[in-house]
């Protein structure tokens, strides 16, 4: 008879219909234990498999054209400092990363983890960055898609159709704007994961440069530990001089 050990180590692995089968007339405690624990995960796996599947509705009816469809997100819309970065992402029908979802929905550990099985399993992606001082010259909205326009521009894999979270490309492209499309599209998401974690890099970056407003941690929004920081040292460079909350530190 095996161990309550080895049945785990099985479990652990890929066990065989036999295998469950005989397990569940296994009289120990602690085998039954195992089984539920088996079952419940089983049971997560497959209901984040459909939810994933869900997801790919828009990608799939583009691949059933024959088309190459492209997922574009931004992040730092609503930072007081930084750029704002977006990310273009194209996959295929063999991309299954099932835990990528709107990155908003993740921690930053996860978002960490998965960003570079992202970009070794898509097809291409792309980013674009637009500074703090275009941002303040034509605002936030448009910079947002300037840099949507860029990182779709940085593809090196030529696209039929867009993807979008919630804008509008400056693209002759066929495009589908998503409301909450992060969350709604693979494709979308896994941009928004990587321009997330691309864009909170560069402001970990920019916390040794400028130290004192706790950028590596609030990325540049409004956080108590930022305002205190404009406050005591005034404002950076990096900082956008058109949003009201950075514009009464300007003297």
């Amino acid at each position: 008879m095996q161990t309550i050990g080895e049945i785990k180590q099985r479990l652990a692995m890929q066990p065989s219909a036999e295998e469950l089968a005989l397990w569940q007339t296994d009289a120990r405690l602690g085998v039954q234990k195992l089984l539920l624990i088996y079952a419940n995960k089983q049971a997560k796996l497959a209901a984040q498999k459909q939810a994933f599947n869900a997801r790919l509705e828009f990608e799939k009816k583009a691949w059933a054209n024959g088309k190459i469809v492209a997922g574009i997100d931004e992040v730092g819309r609503g930072p007081l400092a930084g750029p704002v970065v977006a990310a273009a992402v194209v996959i295929d029908d063999t991309f299954d990363l099932v835990e990528v979802h709107d990155s908003k929905q993740l921690s930053g550990a996860k978002r960490d983890l998965l960003v570079d099985k992202i970009k070794a399993s898509v097809i291409d992606y792309a980013f674009g960055i637009v500074e703090v001082a275009t941002i303040d010259e034509i605002n936030i909205y448009e910079a947002s898609r300037v840099a949507m326009k860029q990182a779709l521009a940085g593809l090196q894999t030529p696209v039929d159709e867009l993807l979008i979270d919630a804008m509008v490309v400056d693209s002759p492209l066929p495009q589908a704007k998503l409301i909450k499309g992060d969350d709604r599209s693979i494709s979308i998401g896994a941009a928004s994961i990587l321009a997330k974690v691309y864009r909170d890099q560069l402001m970990a970056e920019y916390d040794v440069q400028y130290p004192g407003y706790g950028f590596a941690r609030n990325a540049g929004y409004g956080t108590a530990e930022h305002l205190a920081g404009m406050e005591k040292l005034g404002i950076t460079p990096l900082h956008r001089k058109s949003f009201a909350p950075v514009k009464k530190y300007l003297n």
